[in-house]
């Protein structure tokens, strides 16, 4: 089960002026479950977005990056699960756009306004016939309260679904930010999370709106690691609507700017730190902290020698303090003059190690009584400098192998 994470409450989940969702059941995978979701948008609404760097992109990422670069004015986002439409050449771009096509037919714009999303199973055709056929039930039931039913519909992996409100004041007008977001496995992103969808009613400039999703996504699904694998298609795309009272923000040096990229990011780490405790079989949620760093590259080179080694992550599981995993990885993280003997290595408030040894204060209870909690902290303490930083994962329990062995049956 998910480590410490309670499903969302519709009633707390706000709507966003401007943007409304609608969800089908298309048969792509299995019968029975939502799996189609198409996300309209008002005319004049603005669409930012991050994309996977992994350079075998699904093809709905390169027709969703294409559309975005037309200047068209996005009018919707459709998005189905249980096939990635990844490793399907020039067939699966033809699709792509046949979905895109499908859906502007029956919203009255043109396709290079819809932007296509896919989640599921790589180098497999995408059912475009099924898809076109749902576009219609999911049309007909727009509603600009159906987020949780949105975040039920994107998950594929997923135990619970990751949907988050907050409200902000910025220059007395109450501003209101929705986003929801699926991943559970195939996560280490490089840019954002297998597929997230943040909207907002503020009013801020194309450019900015760019440089506030790259921000937020910095400090959020670039900072989360459950199995060390980019997918083919993560995407996050932030919407704005324009509908509040706020004034048009272009500036970023601004407080309104300020205020805006910071509840947005309050959105985007929630997401993020959701996808990792409902990681793939998870039963424990660790948050990494390097600290005295002398730059972010070197924090979090080390932050993920950690967070990815199968040892360290297995030992957590089995709640054993075999620590020495954790000095191994912190040393082959490539840092070349790493001065060991300078740092130290803490859970929770547990000084495990110092010059270059185990710490003489540790005692092995102590280790093993943090590591049976399932929400626990490894702190590096590195001495070198000025810089730190934070990252999130989870252990590798027997149930990450068993749903990945099964996952196309």
């Amino acid at each position: 089960m998910p480590v410490n994470l309670n499903p969302p409450v519709a009633a707390q989940l706000l709507p966003v002026a401007g943007v409304s969702l609608g969800i089908a059941e298309a048969n792509i995978k299995r019968e029975n479950r939502k799996d189609l979701l198409v996300i309209q948008l008002c005319e004049g609404a603005r669409v930012a977005g991050v994309f996977t760097k992994n350079r075998f992109c699904a093809a709905p990422v390169i027709v969703a990056k294409e559309h975005l670069a037309s200047g068209g004015g996005i009018r919707a986002l459709v998005v189905n699960t249980g096939n990635a439409n990844a490793g399907t050449g020039k067939q699966g771009l033809l699709d792509a756009q046949s979905t895109c096509a499908a859906l502007a037919g029956l919203l009255g714009c043109r396709a290079a306004q819809i932007l296509p999303f896919s989640t599921g199973v790589i180098m497999e055709p995408l059912p475009v016939a099924k898809i076109a056929a749902g576009l219609p039930a999911a049309v007909a039931n727009m509603g600009e309260d159906n987020w949780l039913s949105a975040a039920e519909a994107i998950m594929t992996t997923d135990i619970v679904a990751k949907a988050i409100s907050r409200q902000v004041v910025i220059d007395n007008v109450i501003v209101t930010i929705t986003g929801i977001a699926k991943g559970s496995g195939m996560i280490h992103p490089n840019m954002a999370t297998m597929l997230g969808y943040i909207a907002t009613d503020a009013c801020i400039s194309q450019p900015l709106l760019q440089e506030l999703v790259s921000t937020a996504a910095n400090r959020s699904f670039n900072c989360i690691t459950v199995d060390g694998d980019t997918s083919t298609n993560d995407s996050l795309m932030l919407i704005a609507t324009a509908k509040s009272a706020l004034p048009e923000i272009r500036e970023t040096g601004s407080d309104a700017y300020a205020a805006l990229l910071d509840a947005v990011s309050d959105v985007a780490i929630y997401l993020a730190q959701a996808i990792v405790r409902d990681g793939e079989g998870a039963t424990k949620f660790i948050t990494i902290r390097m600290e005295g760093g002398r730059d972010e590259d070197e924090c979090k080179k080390i932050g993920y020698a950690i967070a990815h080694s199968p040892l360290v992550k297995t030992a957590f599981f089995a709640s054993d303090p075999n620590l020495g995993r954790i000095l191994a990885a912190i040393g082959y993280a490539g840092v070349d003059d790493l001065d060991v003997a300078a740092l130290r290595l803490y859970l929770d408030e547990v000084l495990v190690a110092e010059n270059g040894g185990r710490a003489a204060s540790y005692a092995e209870e102590d280790g093993q009584r943090v590591m049976r909690q399932s929400d626990i902290t490894i702190r590096v303490v590195l001495n070198r400098g000025g810089v730190n930083a934070t990252l999130w994962t989870c252990d590798f329990s027997y149930d990450y192998v068993k749903i990945n062995a099964s996952y196309r049956s």
